[in-house]
């Protein structure tokens, strides 16, 4: 249960028919509902249809909620630009496998009538943190953090270190660290372990590692994490498979839980059990002839 909502924005990060006719549904239920409406420019097109205000990208913050349509990759963009500033968001699914949006587009109308009433669940998600050599500006990440070569089958070589002690030395195509957020998503896809949202920690996954004795590494979420880049051939290091800057030979990444908190906001009937039971097949059975 939760406070009711006054201004509502609602955005999208790419524009097609079906986006805008859900789009046009969630502003005519939410205009009904007597409330303010504000959407990015992608979503112009529906000032000619129903009460709402275009305003550009920053103004965006000034809403109570933000609905994102779309996947998850558009969950983590409006994430990382709104949602780690105090900007709650609400998804609404058109991905094949998102775990952040969660309203699929035949049930938007009660689910938003519930939402704006107060009738929701909010979940707290921590972002990752990522600075090299000490610099003065970070970035953030809501899944992972990837360390790589950027190159299909070139080894890297790196130190890993946590809370300033040594663990090991690897030589591997990268290093996956992720929140419990990104348990679900590109680290699940390379072998490492399902978090549930609650639990306070954060994954260290190698990335085909040259070793025969390699395996996920859980540690607390208030580690602070280094990773010394060994290898003469530059590296890079990607958050959220949306933003890639160069490493080069000596630098050093160090990687801590964010101050900025996102809010999930879902509709109450949500639990992470069906959603890992619904999106990853957990319950498809097995038939044999």
């Amino acid at each position: 249960m939760g406070n009711k909502f006054k201004t509502v924005a609602i955005c999208c990060r790419k524009k097609n028919k079906q986006i805008l006719e859900i789009a046009f549904q969630a502003c005519e239920v939410l205009s009904n509902l007597k409330l303010d409406l504000i959407v990015n420019d992608k979503l112009s097109s529906l000032k000619e249809k129903v009460n709402c205000k275009i305003v550009k990208e920053k103004k965006l913050m000034t809403a109570d909620l933000m609905i994102v349509i779309g996947g998850d990759g558009s969950i983590l963009s409006f994430a990382r630009n709104f949602g780690s500033k105090g900007v709650p968001i609400l998804g609404i699914n058109l991905g094949n496998l998102g775990f952040l949006a969660d309203i699929p587009p035949k049930n938007i109308s009660q689910s938003l009538m519930e939402v704006v009433n107060g009738k929701y669940l909010r979940d707290k998600r921590f972002f990752l943190e990522a600075t090299i050599d000490a610099g003065t500006k970070s970035h953030l990440a809501l899944n992972e953090i990837v360390i790589h070569s950027g190159a299909v089958a070139q080894l890297i070589e790196f130190e890993l270190y946590v809370d300033g002690i040594f663990v090991y030395r690897q030589k591997a195509d990268g290093l996956i660290i992720n929140s419990p957020t990104g348990s679900t998503a590109y680290s699940l896809s390379g072998g490492g372990p399902i978090i549930h949202p609650d639990v306070k920690a954060i994954t260290l996954l190698p990335m085909f590692p040259h070793s025969l004795s390699s395996s996920p590494l859980l540690i607390n979420d208030k580690s602070k994490i280094e990773i010394l880049v060994v290898n003469k051939n530059k590296a890079t290091i990607s958050l959220d498979s949306h933003n890639s800057l160069p490493l080069n030979k000596g630098e050093v990444v160090t990687i801590e839980k964010s101050k900025s908190i996102l809010s999930l906001i879902h509709p109450r009937d949500h639990n992470f059990y069906s959603a890992c039971r619904n999106k990853l097949g957990w319950s498809n059975s097995i038939t044999t002839e």
